[in-house]
């Protein structure tokens, strides 16, 4: 009896679906990392894969339809924006100087003005302009973890030009997640059938009320709760209030109408190496520490599931190829550009090629605008969506290798 109770044990399946997962993302991490691509390039590949073999063989799971993948990479992703957030602080991202704010405001405009000119001369006439804010809205992220592991391997990171890249990447964080608070405002609005300009501006002050109140009265309230957690004497503390305090401040998020990711990055924003030094002290690791390996273990199921949503048939024809080049080339130029607001004496090459990179940061976008739906319609079509995933591995790959070709040139 026991046998048959196993035998037919529901979660069987799902166990093993996650097997394949895991195992296939980190198999094409690896192959992405020998062919010196970043890893997440292979783990877009692998899913992508795992979808034209369930088209070729149904037998094979379906693992875009499965909602235990989907959980685990949305869980996956709030906790990568999670570690996004805990990497920087709100005194960091108020001196992060003049020159990383200007690379950062032209990074966020000249690249979502260039997806938005593409997507209109690209896209069929009577596509709905809010589709076209949104494509922009996807090349204007920036993904710091890909050019941060390049400026390390080169021994650039302390260099002007490395700051200059992370502190602008800081910014670009906010000032993207803002893009995509307003885009999703307006497709609500234009869904709803209300006027655009109130809707919106109403999104955008919600959005910017909740970072404010989070931000001023989290960063008040935090140290002392994180004191008299200290005073627990049970082990293992430190991770499991870190991520229940992520997790609520992105339900809170959610229920102010933002996308969770929102106040999961704002939750590492609040939780400062000050706030928590005495949980960290007695448990020998930083929360970073201890959040890195849960990040290792969920993002890449988040980039894998990412990849099998990708319709196959709809990247491989010649127009959805063509869409996600001409994308590349505009977000690579825009990008490239926000290396001249680094002023006078800064390498122009290094820090264009830097910002380049768009990596998991842009797939968040592109995961939001999935579930966005316009008159009972998804806004992204296999099409559309498979082109914008196309533009960004090409960026994401770009990057990396552009800015590995220049600092040696440069110096470095």
């Amino acid at each position: 009896m026991p046998f048959a109770v196993l035998m037919h044990d529901p979660l069987a399946g799902t166990l093993m679906l996650l097997a394949l997962l895991w195992l296939s993302a980190k198999v094409g991490g690896e192959l992405a990392v020998r062919l010196k691509l970043p890893a997440v390039t292979g783990e877009l590949a692998v899913g992508l894969a795992l979808t034209a073999l369930h088209r070729a063989w149904p037998l094979f799971p379906d693992v875009a339809a499965s909602p235990a993948a989907e959980l685990l990479g949305g869980l996956g992703v709030v906790v990568l924006m999670f570690a996004v957030g805990l990497e920087s602080t709100v005194p960091q991202m108020l001196k992060v100087g003049v020159a990383s704010l200007r690379v950062a405001l032209i990074g966020v405009v000249l690249p979502m003005a260039a997806g938005l000119v593409g997507a209109w001369l690209l896209l069929p006439k009577g596509a709905p302009f809010v589709l076209d804010l949104f494509i922009g809205a996807c090349l204007c992220a920036t993904s710091i973890g890909i050019s941060a592991q390049v400026l390390r391997e080169k021994g650039a990171s302390d260099s002007l030009e490395g700051r200059i890249i992370v502190g602008a990447a800081v910014v670009d964080d906010v000032l993207g997640l803002l893009v995509l608070v307003a885009v999703s405002g307006m497709v609500g609005a234009a869904a709803g059938g209300g006027a655009v300009g109130p809707d919106l501006m109403k999104t955008l002050a919600l959005a910017l009320g909740f970072l404010a109140v989070a931000l001023t009265l989290g960063r008040l309230l935090t140290p002392r709760l994180f004191q008299l957690a200290s005073r627990f004497r049970g082990e293992q503390v430190l991770l499991p209030l870190g991520l229940g305090f992520a997790f609520l401040l992105a339900w809170l998020g959610n229920l102010a109408g933002l996308a969770s990711i929102v106040g999961a990055y704002a939750a590492g924003l609040i939780l400062e190496p000050a706030h928590i030094v005495d949980l960290e002290h007695r448990e020998r690791h930083t929360l970073e520490e201890l959040v890195h390996p849960l990040v290792t273990v969920l993002s890449p199921l988040f980039f894998v599931l990412m990849g099998a949503k990708v319709d196959p048939g709809a990247l491989f024809k010649p127009a959805t190829l063509g869409f996600a080049l001409v994308l590349a080339v505009l977000g690579v130029l825009g990008k490239y550009a926000a290396g001249y607001g680094g002023g006078r004496g800064i390498r122009v090459a290094v820090v264009g090629w830097g910002m380049v990179p768009r990596g998991e940061v842009g797939l968040i976008f592109v995961a939001a605008g999935a579930q966005l739906h316009l008159n009972g319609v998804p806004l992204l079509s296999p099409e559309v969506q498979a082109g914008i995933i196309g533009a960004l591995l090409l960026t994401t790959v770009a990057g990396p290798v552009g800015l590995g070709w220049v600092l040696p040139k440069s110096g470095t």
